[in-house]
């Protein structure tokens, strides 16, 4: 079993008038088995929360610890993590022309693993995991992520995803840009992955459609830089239902 601990994080970033506090204090623990849903407006600190877990250089965590079974990752890189069995799925991955999703596919799992997979047995997994989300071979030829359609880049991750089997898995507005179709597909990959029974995510979304299809064990409320409130599903059909001002309107009064 292992455990992703957050505890009291404060993040903050450069901008033209000096460091911007985005992150003001987060606490959250994510165990092995466990889907927890973080929702919130735009702007509340969401994708800051996913990056600063990752390791993103751009993110400086000014304050409190990220342990990954106990280990505090903060002094890592983002490679050194992926190793540790982190994995982020961006909101908007990135292109990257002149190296093959088959090359990239083989290199990730290789830094992963420590060693090279075996040909035979991988050129087998990659095809597998392609066709689960319904992806043409023929992707694995094509530049990373180059002319893919937002559907195909997410589709992409989830197929990074099962291949690199991670500990925990942070999926940052997965289902942004997705029409139905691939939003079940995109679903139904993540809950292979979960189904294995010892891993954990952290889903990050604005809306409740996705969890429809992933049903998460805690929901939190993330408003300015801060959880807000937290429970289990039913937490989820409320914001549904009033939205988000209340928490919004709540946090702007605490400032004053």
């Amino acid at each position: 079993m292992s455990t992703l601990d957050i505890r009291d994080l404060h993040v903050s970033v450069n901008t033209e008038d000096g460091a911007k506090e985005i992150l003001k204090g987060v606490d959250l623990t994510i165990d092995s088995g466990q889907i927890h849903a973080i929702m919130g407006p735009n702007g509340s600190g969401k994708s800051t929360l996913a990056y600063s877990i990752a390791g993103h250089p751009k993110y400086a965590i000014t304050q409190g610890e990220v342990l990954l079974d106990g280990e505090n990752i903060v002094g890592l890189t983002a490679d050194q993590r992926a190793r540790a069995g982190l994995f982020l799925a961006m909101q908007y991955p990135v292109e990257v022309p002149g190296v093959s999703v088959s090359n990239f596919l083989r290199s990730a799992k290789t830094a992963i693993d420590g060693e090279a997979p075996k040909l035979r047995t991988w050129a087998k997994e990659v095809r597998d995991a392609m066709d689960r989300v319904r992806m043409d071979p023929e992707f694995a030829s094509r530049s990373v992520n180059e002319g893919f359609s937002g559907g195909e880049k997410k589709r992409h991750e989830i197929v990074q995803l099962e291949l690199l089997n991670p500990k925990f898995a942070i999926l940052d507005e997965t289902d942004s840009g997705l029409d139905v179709d691939a939003l079940r597909i995109v679903s139904e990959g993540v809950n292979r992955y979960t189904a294995q029974g010892d891993r954990g995510v952290l889903l990050i979304t604005h809306y409740t459609r996705i969890l429809r299809y992933i049903k998460p064990d805690y929901v939190h409320v993330f408003v300015a830089g801060k959880v807000a409130d937290q429970g289990g599903p039913e937490l989820a059909e409320r914001l549904e239902a009033e939205g988000y001002d209340s928490y919004v309107q709540a946090a702007k009064a605490a400032q004053v």
